[in-house]
């Protein structure tokens, strides 16, 4: 089973990588720690692919597309049919996601895995949408399962064609619906606290949007001890195939951003099911979702930038990466103290 066999590879990162990394960045002539969280990120990509000698030009974004039935309940302000529409844009470069792919040199993979109706992209459709949560499960567990080792898979193809980090990204009309549902039962907060207005709805519209989600939980009754279970009973398929995305990462030692709040609610999934997983995401952004900070603290992340985005489509996610080219530049060209002939820093008690 690929979900148990990549559970039983993901270990802890290398401290000794992570060592020498620090040690190179100490050693460059310059104020010790002065480019901050730029050099605690790559010190952490060090310590995911074992390996110091740090190199990102092969970066991409993976957006995992799906409906979800819980639309129905009228928790959005668009039709169900635009989930298609922008996914579908992704291929044709007009989406916000491929626009910024192009800038920052990444290549993008939009993936159908619950598109209600059939699409061009790459089809890895585990059913026609989820069901109405707020009735019912929103999926089979087997379902959860399979959409999760998508995920894992599409890892390891990216990795065999010489990736070295990836991006999360998700396209799906009522996923904030359901990542507040998974926020609300992971952290055990009010579903009022996590709830927002999503892509931006009404006074009204949230209130429908927080007595769904209220209604799906207690129908449901989620056991937030179980991350599989709460992906299948309140989740989606792209949150499953985001959460896999982490896992998938995580065993095969590749850096994983984190986008805003539906991808942090992927990942506190992934963080339920293997705790251990955590040490290979990297937090990207602050989202605007009341629940984002929540979500963060909850996994001991630190987002590294705050735009006040919430956009979706990995939009937060990409924002990272020149920043992290950046520091990579600095990081392999720039002279050590040694080579400047200028005497070196030291840490002071």
């Amino acid at each position: 089973m690929i979900l148990e066999e990549t559970l039983e590879k993901i270990k802890k990162p290398s401290q000794e990588a992570m060592e020498r990394c620090r040690q190179h960045w100490d050693s460059i002539a310059k104020p010790l720690h002065s480019l901050g969280k730029l050099e605690d990120a790559l010190v952490r990509i060090a310590g995911m692919t074992g390996n110091e000698r740090i190199h990102l030009d092969k970066k991409a974004l993976v957006v995992m597309c799906a409906d979800n039935g819980v639309v129905e309940e009228g928790v959005t302000q668009s039709g169900q049919e635009v989930t298609a529409i922008v996914s579908e844009n992704m291929l044709s470069g007009k989406a916000t996601s491929s626009i910024m792919c192009r800038s920052t040199g990444a290549d993008i993979f939009p993936v159908d895995i619950g598109i209600a109706r059939d699409t061009s992209l790459r089809n890895e459709k585990v059913a026609y949408g989820t069901k109405n949560m707020a009735k019912g499960p929103a999926m089979t567990r087997q379902e959860a399962v399979q959409a999760i080792e998508t995920g894992i898979r599409i890892v390891r193809e990216l990795k065999e064609k010489g990736y070295q980090i990836l991006a999360t990204g998700e396209m799906g009309i009522g996923n904030t619906t359901t990542s507040s549902a998974l926020a609300a039962v992971f952290l055990g907060i009010p579903v009022e606290a996590v709830t927002g207005r999503g892509a931006g709805l009404s006074t009204s519209g949230l209130t429908k949007k927080i007595s769904a989600i209220h209604q799906a939980i207690q129908v449901n009754q989620p056991d937030p001890a179980d991350g599989i279970d709460v992906l299948a009973k309140v989740g989606g398929f792209d949150l499953a195939g985001m959460a896999g995305l982490f896992l998938g990462g995580a065993a095969e030692g590749i850096p994983v951003v984190i986008d805003g709040i539906i991808s942090e609610a992927a990942a506190l999934a992934a963080y339920v099911i293997c705790p251990n997983c955590v040490n290979y995401m990297i937090a990207s952004h602050l989202s605007k979702e009341p629940a984002a900070q929540m979500i963060l603290s909850k996994l001991g992340l630190d987002a590294m930038l705050d735009c006040e985005m919430h956009l979706g489509e990995g939009t937060g996610a990409l924002t990272l990466f020149p920043i992290l080219d950046l520091a990579c530049v600095v990081y392999n060209s720039m002279s050590t103290f040694e080579e400047a002939s200028i005497e070196q820093y030291e840490h002071l008690v």
